[in-house]
């Protein structure tokens, strides 16, 4: 009988990645009124938004509104591309720093203009002087299962890159299935591989839900001993720079399915679904989870 965690942490991303993508322009007090629900509702650690550049991501452009009038809560993270990014964060209060890399070259060339060595030649320097100084640093590996341009992506080349940032001290590393093209049998093959390889390193696992094996994937996840997982509220998300990208798993879908089998998250799935309602007006696309569907029609 396989073994599943008794409590399981959610970091929430609606705020960054489930907005960056989405063409209605969302004001920037709604952002905060929806994070602050989110906090209502139990939701300790989250990522607020990025220091990138407004012109290749607008709805990012607040970033600093949103870092600077947050109730601080739990740990917070903000995505920081580079040292401009990063000096931006660390000058507007921002005390936990996640940095991002594909595994593919064609990817990440595509996101920042620079091969993967590149952006980790550049990265070492600032993640370890990140780390000297005290603070949190995730490193988030995109395109660990599939590339939109080169297709399958080779498991050992996650590990490699992973086993790099763990060597500067890195936190935690939020591995994800950026085009969520992903099975169960990757899903836990790659987590078993990595939660056996740094067992002192903080693993997450940052599913989309392109085909609907989302959930799926994250039980998978689950069983090869993840015990922490990226979500957006609503289903949100998608990548400007991954085609066929579309929404990450939804938070809500995720906490009922780990609440049924008993596994807590200290998350209050009502006030969840209320957060849930706040942003649903300004976003493009209908939301159309289970959890909130079964909301919306009490």
């Amino acid at each position: 009988m396989y073994s599943l965690p008794k409590k399981v942490t959610i970091i929430e991303v609606g705020p960054r990645d489930g907005l960056q993508n989405e063409k209605n322009v969302v004001p920037t007090d709604v952002k905060l009124l929806f994070i602050e629900q989110l906090q209502k509702a139990g939701v300790e650690e989250m990522e607020l938004s990025s220091f990138v550049s407004p012109k290749w991501v607008p709805q990012m452009s607040d970033a600093k509104e949103i870092v600077t009038n947050v109730k601080k809560v739990g740990r917070q993270f903000v995505l920081t591309p580079n040292k401009k990014g990063i000096d931006l964060a660390l000058e507007n209060g921002a005390k936990s720093v996640a940095v991002f890399v594909g595994v593919s070259d064609s990817f990440n060339k595509k996101n920042i203009n620079k091969t993967t060595r590149e952006s980790m030649n550049e990265l070492k320097p600032l993640v370890e002087k990140l780390i000297e100084d005290g603070y949190f640093v995730r490193a988030c590996i995109s395109t660990a299962f599939y590339c939109p341009f080169e297709g399958a992506v080779d498991p050992e080349k996650v590990t490699e890159l992973c086993k790099e940032f763990v060597s500067w001290g890195v936190q935690e590393l939020s591995v994800a299935d950026t085009i969520g093209m992903a099975n169960p049998k990757e899903s836990y093959a790659l987590f078993h591989t990595l939660i056996n390889e740094f067992p002192h390193t903080l693993i997450t696992a940052h599913f989309h839900d392109t085909r609907k094996m989302g959930i799926a994937n994250i039980f998978a996840a689950l069983q090869a001993g993840v015990s922490r997982f990226d979500t957006s509220a609503g289903g949100l998300g998608g990548c400007p720079f991954a085609p066929g990208a579309t929404g990450n798993v939804a938070t809500e879908d995720v906490v009922n399915m780990l609440h049924k089998m008993d596994i807590t998250t200290n998350i209050d799935i009502d006030e969840l679904l209320n957060a849930v309602d706040i942003i649903s007006p300004y976003v493009s696309r209908p939301i159309e989870t289970g959890m909130y569907k079964l909301f919306k029609s009490k």
